[in-house]
């Protein structure tokens, strides 16, 4: 059996290990990390995109290195409306984010495809025998659905394609919601990175997890032909099904995610209830812990669930606007709570976003003709609607 010592024992090398361990290196060079991935590659198969009004400076530099597209601005379209809106976003793909955290870290200190059996305040033992011990462990393998938390489902399948001409597109479309309403709420995502080269991402708010591959791609290859482009090669493809959390008991979802040590990204529940974004957490948490004077085991365990749960505490707004969408809308009449929202003042967006609305956005949100029936509205807001569904679903990453 093999014994390796470091400071830190980072577990999980996606989106949120891998920014902590970033971030670390950057802040506290002196200190020794472990970066431990099952894969064998970091940051799995994923494209990751934020609006440049979800993090600040500290955050924009620390993930300039990773991104692979950047735009002015972006538009949304809906059945009765179109915008155009002038925040900034951006994408990064998994290969530069594997790219970037192998330049900035010693070799030795990230170790693939290891797959960890046990993880404690000091010590991680891996499937081969290896055993780490650590001055404090940090997990950030991905969220662990068992129940406690309830609400639906975003699942979607994006395919990066290539074109046989150019497809004219010089912002993102983030929402494209006048395609056919299936399964829920569907829109299509794109992101064109080259003339001739774009994302196309197939999106659901549906009440299940499942997803039938075959008619997703077939939907996609449709959107691309009813916009006049011709697929000439699909470059990279990913799937996933993320939760969206509309209620949930926070201290039975923390006790089940882990024992006494650190937890860290969808593992500690840092993400958007109602959009599943993940970047802007995950950004500010590895930047706060890097800062953090003590790095023992008990100093970081406790930072991380009393910021976790203020992140619960602080999103309880959205999970009520989850709960709208899944439980007051009709499925296929969920594009309306979107498409309302997206009349509103461009500032109130840009904070919803990065979770961070105003007592007075949350006002005008609800200002207006309701898009969903008042009745079943009514309900949700007293706490007497229909029961929202426990979500479970394990080792799901983003």
């Amino acid at each position: 059996m093999s014994i390796r010592h470091a400071d830190i024992a980072i577990l999980g090398g996606g989106l949120a290990g891998g920014l902590i361990a970033l971030a670390l290196r950057k802040a506290r060079p002196d200190c020794t990390l472990l970066l431990v991935e099952q894969d064998h590659v970091l940051g799995g198969n994923h494209v990751w995109s934020f609006f440049g009004s979800d993090v600040g400076k500290a955050g924009r530099e620390l993930l300039a290195p990773m991104v692979d597209g950047a735009w002015s601005g972006y538009s949304v379209r809906f059945p009765q409306y179109r915008r155009d809106l002038s925040t900034s976003y951006y994408s990064m793909t998994s290969a530069r984010f594997d790219a970037t955290i192998r330049a900035a870290l010693p070799a030795d200190a990230i170790v693939t495809g290891a797959r960890v059996l046990a993880a404690g305040t000091g010590a991680v033992t891996l499937a081969d025998g290896t055993r780490i011990e650590a001055g404090a462990v940090v997990d950030a393998r991905g969220i662990r659905l068992q129940g406690q938390l309830s609400g639906g489902w975003q699942k979607f399948l994006g395919q990066r394609v290539k074109l046989a001409q150019p497809h004219g597109l010089i912002k993102p479309i983030v929402m494209d919601a006048t395609v056919e309403q299936v399964d829920g709420y569907r829109f299509v995502y794109c992101l064109p990175f080259g003339d001739d080269e774009i994302f196309i991402e197939d999106t659901y708010y549906a009440d299940s997890p499942a997803i039938d591959h075959p008619a997703l791609a077939a939907r996609i290859a449709d959107y691309a032909r009813s916009q006049g482009w011709s697929i000439v090669e699909v470059l990279h493809e990913e799937q996933g099904v993320l939760p969206v959390v509309s209620a949930g008991d926070w201290d039975a979802f923390w006790r089940s995610s882990g024992g006494q040590i650190a937890r860290a990204g969808t593992r500690a529940g840092l993400f958007h209830p109602v959009t599943s974004y993940s970047v802007p957490e995950a950004v500010r948490f590895a930047l706060a812990l890097a800062q953090q004077p003590d790095l023992t085991h008990e100093a970081l365990a406790g930072f991380s669930e009393r910021w976790a749960k203020r992140h619960w505490q602080r999103n309880s707004f959205g999970r009520l606007l989850s709960a709208m969408l899944f439980q007051a809308a009709e499925p296929l009449a969920r594009y309306r709570m979107m498409e309302h929202f997206y009349r509103l003042d461009t500032l109130l967006i840009e904070r919803f976003y990065a979770g961070r609305s105003s007592l007075l956005d949350r006002a005008r949100i609800f200002v207006g003709r309701p898009p969903v029936p008042i009745s079943r509205a009514l309900a949700v807001l007293a706490g007497s609607g229909a029961r929202p569904r426990p979500l479970t679903l394990a080792g799901m990453r983003k």
